[in-house]
């Protein structure tokens, strides 16, 4: 897989690729453009043909030609190797394996199959005077939605699609690859409207077929089933539409119906998204998180809404997401398409005033539960507490708990007794990730990334890292590389070295970071800018143990232990006077 990689590679122009997304312009030996990933006015996004990488200065994102494409398509590694591999014209069936060749020729046969189905359900909507009624009558739809979103129609025929199928050659386990047949092999979609599924590059993977006439025992929807393309744990619907408006917005609604994302498109509000109705997973999250991570939920108030959103926080906890809910509750419309319908200002209205996600769970929760009782409360605040303490920022979670206490009158004493209790309880091995998954303030990693940057092209920085805790580094990237500065000998890395070769794309990006931000200052000002990053990093680990102690020395004092708070105000004296000494 690594010859085919450096094989698209090597046949794209990394500034080509980025520059069908981003205005690049010539800045010496590099491109340089707007962020595509921030509303910033004066260009810090650059380019490195040399290095093959990219580097967004205000995002503080980077990496090579294939990372772009996951961050700006929404896409994960394996769509957008592929994705890329079709824009190189490189055949990756000659590096796969004989196993993993077949099966990229399943997907290859089951995504031409979707293909010609999709126009076949084009061209039978224009032919069925019934079906048109139904979609631009009765769902109001546009013509130019139609168009964009692929809509068509099953006939009510048994064999119709699978016979034309058929006859251009595909075998019956291609159709069944491609989810399009039923038991008897004959058509799965038969009388309903048809709606695309495509996947972030816009290829159709399955339908959802909306029944237009009921039919007693008859669903109103029908999926695609699970297939070699499509898995509805992954899938959302409306992505290849709306990835733009979200980036270019910064924030993403999700909703549980196709036609209700359709619906808000064709009046203009298109950062809206969909899942397999409640069915919302972590993989729906990440790719989302790819393109913001404001994303806002629009479920339904029922109890399969409120677990839904009740994941959704527990998912979200570790990945930095800002979660809320839309609620449609101040208005009569039971879904986002019947409120479409009524106002599309009332839709854009509820869709600026999110809640956020705990604080709406709180609220379905009190609204379930007597308050006025021991046993209710007790309950409550049980469940209160489950939530809440799945959230990983302790102010957050104080926060929290004081609300908890305001809302069933109880105290902020009661409150903290229970929820350490509660933390007691052993964990699950996912929750124990989570709580190990907190990553450092971006502002740190931006001075990390500097500091390394200047280490690079400073003559004296071994010798000042050498006396750096290099513990204190963020991630294994940056500490390999420290290590690796100081073990060497103080020169330029103008190359990746072999002994760097696993983070590559970080040095690379580091490089590009000196080059552009450092390139132009004498060696006395670099060595100077380096101590003073050095001496902030240190500063804010003083800082964090000083504030640990502090908390200490509080609960010592409270419970009237005075060895151990002897002991603690003794760690911080010695703190605060080497924190001193190192400021003169």
């Amino acid at each position: 897989m690594q010859d085919a990689k450096e094989e698209v590679r090597s046949r794209l122009n990394i500034e080509d690729v980025i520059g069908e997304y981003v205005e690049l312009k010539r800045a010496g030996r590099n491109f340089k453009g707007l962020s595509p990933f921030t509303s910033e006015k004066t260009p810090s996004f650059v380019v490195s043909p040399d290095k093959q990488i990219w580097h967004d200065f205000s995002s503080n994102k980077g990496g090579d030609i294939f990372g772009f494409v996951m961050e700006v398509e929404g896409m994960e590694f394996r769509a957008a190797f592929e994705h890329l591999a079709r824009k190189a014209g490189v055949d990756l069936s000659m590096y796969r394996s004989s196993g993993n060749q077949i099966i990229a020729q399943r997907k290859k046969k089951a995504l031409e199959a979707n293909r010609l189905a999709a126009r076949f359900f084009q061209q039978a909507l224009i032919k069925n005077q019934g079906a048109l009624e139904y979609v631009f009558k009765q769902r109001q739809l546009s013509k130019e939605t139609v168009q964009e979103f692929g809509i068509g129609y099953a006939p009510s025929g048994s064999f119709g699609l699978i016979g034309l199928l058929r006859k251009k050659g595909f075998s019956k386990k291609d159709l069944q690859d491609a989810g399009l047949t039923n038991r008897f092999e004959g058509d799965l979609f038969r009388g309903r409207m048809m709606v695309p599924l495509m996947d972030p590059s816009g290829q159709v993977i399955g339908f959802t077929g909306r029944i237009i006439i009921d039919e007693p025992n008859a669903p109103k929807y029908l999926n695609t089933p699970q297939t070699v393309l499509y898995d509805k744990s992954r899938h959302i619907f409306a992505l290849s539409q709306a990835k733009e408006t979200i980036r270019s917005s910064n924030f993403a609604v999700l909703v549980e119906g196709n036609l209700d994302a359709i619906s808000s498109h064709q009046v203009g509000v298109k950062q809206v998204v969909a899942t397999a109705g409640t069915a919302m997973t972590e993989h729906h999250l990440k790719a989302l998180r790819r393109l913001t991570n404001d994303i806002r939920l629009c479920f339904d108030g029922d109890k399969a809404g409120l677990a839904a959103t009740e994941r959704a926080i527990s998912i979200a906890a570790s990945m930095e997401i800002d979660l809320s809910v839309i609620s449609l509750g101040q208005t009569d419309a039971k879904d986002p398409d019947e409120l479409i319908q009524q106002s599309v200002q009332a839709w854009q209205e509820v869709i600026a005033k999110p809640m956020p996600a705990v604080d709406w769970v709180l609220e379905q929760y009190k609204a379930r539960t007597p308050l006025d009782t021991a046993a209710g409360k007790r309950k409550f605040t049980t469940d209160a507490l489950g939530l809440v303490n799945k959230i990983t920022d302790s102010v957050e979670r104080d926060h929290y708990y004081r609300k908890i206490a305001a809302m069933t009158g109880a105290s902020l004493d009661a409150i903290n007794s229970k929820a350490s209790m509660a933390a007691e309880q052993p964990t699950s091995l996912k929750q124990v990730k989570a709580q190990h998954a907190d990553e450092m303030p971006n502002r740190h990693a931006i001075q990390q990334d500097d500091m390394l940057a200047l280490a690079i092209i400073t003559p004296q920085a071994k010798d000042v890292l050498a006396y750096m805790d290099r513990s204190l580094l963020m991630g294994e990237e940056r500490q390999l590389l420290a290590d690796w500065i100081v073990e060497r000998s103080p020169q330029e890395i103008n190359i990746v070295p072999e002994g760097l070769k696993s983070i590559e794309n970080y040095v690379k990006i580091v490089q590009l970071r000196a080059d552009t931000r450092y390139g132009d200052l004498s060696d006395n000002d670099r060595y100077q800018e380096l101590t003073r990053l050095i001496r902030l990093l240190e500063d804010e680990q003083k800082k964090q143990t000083k504030d640990i102690l502090v908390e200490k020395l509080r609960d010592a004092e409270s419970v009237g232990d005075e060895a151990v708070a002897k002991q603690l105000r003794e760690e911080l004296n010695v703190l605060i006077k080497e924190t001193q000494r190192a400021r003169q």
